[in-house]
């Protein structure tokens, strides 16, 4: 559906995209995900037809629309701030495009009515001026206008990022449903791992222009390809080389000089009842943090401190400074 062959993005002297090599299939929600400055942006606004390449060549459907104007490409651009317009009503900034189109306006009417729904609108909304609703309606506007237009391929720029987390929790799961139901082909950017890794078929992980990894979320978090993806993705543990060698000593086979990391639920503070090849180690509590459903155990051990999320409602909680086990399977070690 989409593909970049080599591209390459310049801005002076300054190389935001060394060499773009990416596919996106038709109808999937794909995540470029990533700290600022990466370089994820640029890619999404090259495809879109904002940026020029310096070199390389996008497809789209197999034709080549690398030189092709933005409103050609059939693409809808969701932005960060929406750019919606503050003097129009909710229904003329959906409308808009049709407007620029010339769409005739009973065919207007009915396209902004029926995209009106699906994005949970109401008639009353569409009358409302942008300043009056909240920010997540305006999202819903935003997204309203874009998919108005019929776009094969939906783009959207860190959407969520402007609302608080409550309500981002509960537009990821409305927006992911209608992509779902559309069937659109979505290209999402985010600097919020666990917004990539609840809504995406599949995440591409940027590092200064590069993409580290592609996967699908559970690839890009249990089988991180490279150090930076482990360390972005997700909170880690960094074990030290005394607590591999521990590990090595108990019959693992695992580099102690290898940087070794271990997700947070893969520390288990109960002696595992099925079969397991986990290995014991003896620490001390540090810390306990309670989060509701679960808590979080800082354990200083054989000179790691090491995290552990256990669920709540099991084992009464450990207090600071008592003694602790921790069970850690060896196959759950990530090393690079």
């Amino acid at each position: 559906m989409i593909r970049f062959d080599n591209i390459q993005v310049r801005f002076g002297d300054h190389t935001a995209i060394p060499g773009l090599n990416l596919e996106v299939k038709q109808g999937e929600f794909f995540t470029l995900l990533g700290p600022s400055g990466c370089g994820k942006t640029t890619a999404l606004r090259t495809l879109a037809g904002f940026i020029e390449p310096s070199q390389g060549e996008i497809h789209i459907d197999g034709t080549a629309a690398t030189r092709l104007p933005s409103e050609k490409r059939s693409v809808g651009m969701v932005f960060q701030n929406y750019a919606l317009f503050p003097s129009m009503s909710v229904w003329e900034n959906i409308a808009f495009g049709l407007k620029v189109r010339k769409t005739h306006k009973a065919e207007t009417r009915a396209l902004v009515d029926e995209i009106a729904g699906q994005v949970e609108l109401t008639s009353e909304q569409l009358d409302k001026n942008v300043s009056e609703l909240s920010g997540g309606q305006q999202q819903r506007v935003a997204i309203a206008r874009a998919l108005v237009l019929k776009p094969r391929i939906l783009l959207l720029d860190e959407p969520l990022s402007n609302l608080d987390a409550k309500l981002r929790v509960q537009l990821r799961e409305q927006l992911k449903n209608l992509q779902r139901e559309l069937g659109i082909t979505t290209v999402y950017v985010t600097h919020d791992q666990e917004e990539a890794l609840t809504m995406s078929d599949r995440i591409a992980v940027f590092n200064r222009g590069v993409v580290e990894q592609v996967g699908t979320p559970e690839e890009i978090y249990n089988r991180s390809a490279t150090e930076f993806v482990c360390t972005f993705v997700g909170a880690m543990n960094r074990l030290s080389v005394e607590v591999m060698q521990r590990l090595r000593d108990a019959g693992a086979a695992l580099e102690a000089d290898k940087a070794s990391y271990l997700r947070l639920e893969k520390v288990a503070l109960q002696r595992p009842t099925e079969a397991s090849d986990s290995i014991r180690l003896d620490g001390i509590v540090a810390e306990r943090s309670y989060h509701g459903a679960h808590s979080t155990y800082t354990i200083h051990s054989h000179g790691s401190s090491i995290r552990a999320l256990v669920a709540e409602g099991g084992a009464a909680p450990l207090v600071a400074g008592s003694h602790a086990e921790l069970y850690i399977d060896p196959a759950s070690v990530l090393q690079y």
